[in-house]
């Protein structure tokens, strides 16, 4: 028995000293093959390149042409206002038989005309043909005398028969937008005036800095509001290049010309033209287009 017992402890010990020795080569295997890991260090992206641009307008200077639906609706309108209206007191403001009482009734027929129709007649039509001579001959006079005679200026300008994209009076219908050709990258390209913004100063400051600087101080702007319109970035930041080239944005402010016409600086501006927002789609690169589409009015 005591043989026994002393066996066992003897086995007990040894599998204590066996673990214990297992547990120090793996606990000392990790620290003789480890080796110092070098920090990772990070590059910092390059600082984005900010620019402004504005997006001249020249406002409508035309009424625009009616539909067919408002002519019809316009029309529709004024015959009821003429079929419910009053009858005007001719007696009360024109002499009987003078000549400003007959030139009020031959306008008077033709507003008639205009509102029922070429088939719709009055009573005093059915008058003899020499009386009505008469009395157009008398109504002529008197516009002649008061200056009424003059022509009006046709809705079509000059500079949309000549295909005149300079010009402020083209498209009077219509918004037109300024537009710079200019070199970048050895490519000549159309974009709306811009520039950078020096340290300190406000976006709407540089942008008004930038357009006089382009296009001249011979013209009279307004910028509308402090707070761009709208944001275009050229290009996009890629970390993965050697050399990541520095993200271009450039932010949209809205503006007026009241007066005047621009002088663009020869040394850095091509050519400029006066365009629609159709016009402007056709000349400008497509991402461009894409980040300025939804800044201008399709009328």
């Amino acid at each position: 028995m005591l043989s026994r017992s002393v066996l066992a402890s003897c086995r007990r010990q040894s599998n204590v000293v066996l673990r214990r020795s297992l547990a120090t080569e793996v606990a000392s295997e990790p620290s003789s093959s480890s080796q110092p890991v070098p920090p990772i260090r990070t590059r910092r992206p390059p600082r984005a390149v900010i620019t402004t641009a504005v997006v001249l307008n020249r406002s409508p200077i035309l009424t625009r042409t009616p539909s067919l639906f408002e002519r019809a609706y316009y029309s529709y309108q004024a015959r009821i206002r003429r079929a419910l209206h009053s009858p005007f007191p001719i007696d009360f403001y024109f002499k009987q038989g003078s000549l400003l009482e007959t030139k009020f009734n031959l306008e008077e027929k033709k507003r008639e005309r205009r509102a029922f129709g070429g088939r719709f007649k009055t009573e005093e039509e059915y008058v003899s043909q020499e009386k009505a001579a008469t009395d157009k001959a008398a109504a002529d006079q008197l516009a002649l005398q008061e200056g009424e005679d003059n022509k009006l200026m046709p809705r079509v300008h000059e500079a949309d028969t000549s295909r005149d994209y300079k010009s402020l009076d083209r498209k009077g219908k219509r918004n037109i937008y300024l537009l710079l050709q200019t070199l970048s990258d050895g490519k000549e390209i159309w974009r709306f005036p811009q520039g950078g913004v020096e340290k300190g100063e406000l976006l709407h400051q540089a942008a008004q800095r930038d357009l006089y600087a382009e296009c001249g101080e011979q013209m009279d702007t307004w910028i509308v509001s402090r707070n761009p319109v709208g944001v275009y970035k050229e290009s996009a930041l890629d970390m993965s290049l050697p050399e990541p080239k520095a993200e271009k944005i450039t932010f949209f402010f809205k503006g007026h010309i009241l007066a005047g016409q621009i002088h663009p600086d020869p040394t850095t501006i091509s050519d400029f033209a006066w365009l629609t927002k159709q016009e402007i789609e056709t000349r400008v690169e497509k991402d461009y287009w894409e980040g300025v589409k939804d800044i201008l009015s399709d009328y």
